[in-house]
């Protein structure tokens, strides 16, 4: 173990990025990530949940929510486990960003501010390619260009980030190689010659921590570990049980039409099935093992509602 908190435990997370303390660290990485596009000078943190605004709708709880100084949000997330929705949950995300602007009456005239929606992957999202970094935007199809800067979407896979220290370029990669790296480190790079990197040192040692914010930390830890833990469990039997069972449709579908064509499309739907099963055999898994509604549902992508009458 070495000197430095877990950035990706929700507390480890917030500490670095999510306190007025921290504003300036988030800053400097938004403006390393935008660099060339757009440059913030202050931001303000907004109330993290957002209560719903219908009866019937769901209440959202980001794990960052800012504003800029010139009146754009940006959520931030944090995401250690495989989501098989989580693509669809961010532009759900980003959607109601913008529909909350609104302002009832005839005066306004869809004045909206942008949104950015960053995500920071501790896992490989399948969806969304093989890169590290995914930026996307409105744009036009035939011309590649930007069709509006209102929407703007970038996805930060950790595992592709595969940089040594003494290879990364500039603040940006210095950054994610940090948060990559920093639980094992005893001594943080760059932080002797950058103000920016000495104050993550300082915010992120575990010896500064008070006696109540250290307990709170290990606390942390222990509950991200476990989760890990038993999340890694149940997506091996929840997606074994329900590969297995999506196999063996495939086979009968396939046999039933006996040809090498109708195998293979019965393979692949039995596969497809065989996944859905797998998912909501995972959720099964993770409720019968005391996990949370809310944390089961970040982690499937299941609705409430389905997780409650497994």
């Amino acid at each position: 173990m070495g000197r430095y908190i877990n950035p990706f435990t929700d507390i480890g997370f917030k500490m670095l990025f999510g306190q007025e303390l921290s504003k300036p660290l988030l800053i400097d990485f938004l403006n390393n990530l935008l660099k060339g596009e757009r440059e913030i000078h202050d931001i303000t943190f907004l109330d993290k949940e957002q209560t719903a605004e219908f009866e019937d709708a769901r209440s959202l709880i980001y794990d960052i929510l800012c504003k800029t100084s010139d009146g754009e949000k940006i959520i931030v997330e944090m995401q250690n486990r495989g989501q098989s929705f989580f693509k669809k949950r961010s532009i759900y995300y980003v959607s109601e960003a913008i529909s909350r602007q609104g302002i009832r009456g005839t005066e306004w005239k869809y004045d909206i501010h942008a949104v950015y929606f960053v995500a920071f992957l501790n896992f490989r999202l399948d969806d969304i390619g093989k890169e590290f970094r995914t930026d996307v935007a409105l744009c036009d199809l035939k011309s590649k260009e930007q069709f509006s800067g209102d929407i703007r979407m970038i996805y930060l896979q950790l595992p592709y980030f595969g940089k040594k220290e003494v290879e990364c370029e500039n603040d940006f990669e210095r950054w994610i190689y940090v948060l990559k790296h920093m639980e094992a480190l005893n001594k943080l790079p760059w932080a002797a010659k950058s103000p920016i990197f000495k104050k993550v040192s300082e915010i992120s040692d575990i010896s500064a921590l008070s006696r109540e914010e250290r307990l709170k930390y290990d606390a942390a830890i222990k509950i991200y570990r476990d989760n890990l833990c038993v999340y890694e469990d149940a997506v091996e039997s929840g997606f074994k049980k329900g590969m297995e069972k999506g196999m063996e449709k495939g086979m009968e579908k396939g046999m039933e039409k006996g040809m090498a064509e109708g195998m293979a499309k019965g393979m692949a739907k039995g596969m497809a099935e065989g996944k859905e099963e797998g998912i909501t055999m995972v959720a099964h898994n993770l409720k019968s093992m005391g996990m949370s509604l809310a944390a089961i549902e970040k982690a499937t992508g299941l609705s409430p509602e389905v997780i409650e009458k497994l």
